[in-house]
């Protein structure tokens, strides 16, 4: 998002430009950032939509099928609202990444009071990536519910053992890490195979918290991750519409440019922090 420069007779409209650009664009970047780099690009019949949603044995087509309804929504096309009741379904459904892609596309359906009700119970879910796009997608309905969620987004993720056994770290810190990345291995007496542990968010290791060889019990915390600046970006857009000045303290870590951290990330801050002072003002 480019820096924008306008006279002080200009700023109500400038404001009113960015929050329109921001509820816009905030909901299509997402699916990008948490897909692991899966793109849909052929077309669906609506005979099409209809199967790969019912398709029980393929999760590939349901997220395609999605995806094609999400670009009618985004396009105004009311032919979108007869799949309204499959997406709620969907959003229940028993792999995460179903989940996650339902999350997004009622973000787009901000009239839908059956989305907002779904996306509230979806930030209870299990999975990080659900209650973040969750919480991205509550942000454009002018819901603040999902703040705790949106301010997780800006700070360290500590990952925690499933397992119990003899801890084998595989990353270093400033290692970068993708969802589901390995993270290390846990053996285990009696199992011919280590267990893994995979990372559930995107990020940098900050710091691994046990040596190798460490044994562990389920629950115990093994490492730290810095934040993914991507997921980053989103949180601080959507703070932009939803934050108060309690998320400042969260919002100014990243008003300065530091190594790595995309420039429009600072800016994205310096934007999100002057308007929830704005709001808190009254003005």
């Amino acid at each position: 998002m480019a820096e924008l420069k306008t006279s002080p007779s200009s700023a109500p409209s400038r404001r009113a430009t960015l929050i329109v650009t921001i509820v816009a664009a905030m909901f299509i970047i997402v699916p990008f950032l948490f897909w692991l780099d899966t793109w849909f690009g052929r077309e669906l019949t609506d005979e099409e939509i209809r199967e790969y949603l019912a398709d029980q044995e393929k999760p590939r087509k349901a997220q395609h099928a999605l995806v094609q309804i999400s670009e009618r929504m985004s396009a105004g096309d009311p032919t979108a609202e007869q799949w309204y009741p499959d997406i709620v379904k969907l959003a229940g459904h028993g792999l995460a990444e179903i989940r996650v892609t339902a999350a997004w596309v009622m973000g787009q359906g901000r009239e839908n009071q059956a989305f907002h009700d779904t996306l509230l119970t979806l930030l209870g879910d299990d999975e990080p990536l659900v209650r973040r796009n969750a919480a991205l997608s509550l942000a454009g309905f002018a819901d603040p519910t999902g703040r705790p969620v949106l301010q997780s987004m800006l700070r360290p993720y500590t990952i925690t053992t499933p397992h119990a056994g003899k801890l084998q770290n595989r990353l270093e810190p400033e290692d970068t890490v993708s969802q589901a990345t390995l993270l290390a291995r846990i053996e285990q007496t009696g199992a011919e195979e280590p267990a893994e542990i995979r990372s559930p968010v995107p990020g940098v290791v900050r710091e691994r918290l046990l040596k190798d060889g460490s044994d562990v019990t389920v629950g115990d915390e093994i490492m730290v991750l810095d934040p993914d600046y991507d997921h980053v970006f989103q949180s601080l857009r959507a703070l932009f519409l939803v934050g108060t000045e309690e998320d400042l303290e969260d919002v100014r870590r990243f008003l300065r440019p530091r190594e790595g951290m995309p420039a429009n990330v600072a800016q994205q801050a310096r934007l999100t922090a002057d308007e929830i002072r704005r709001r808190a003002a009254g003005s």
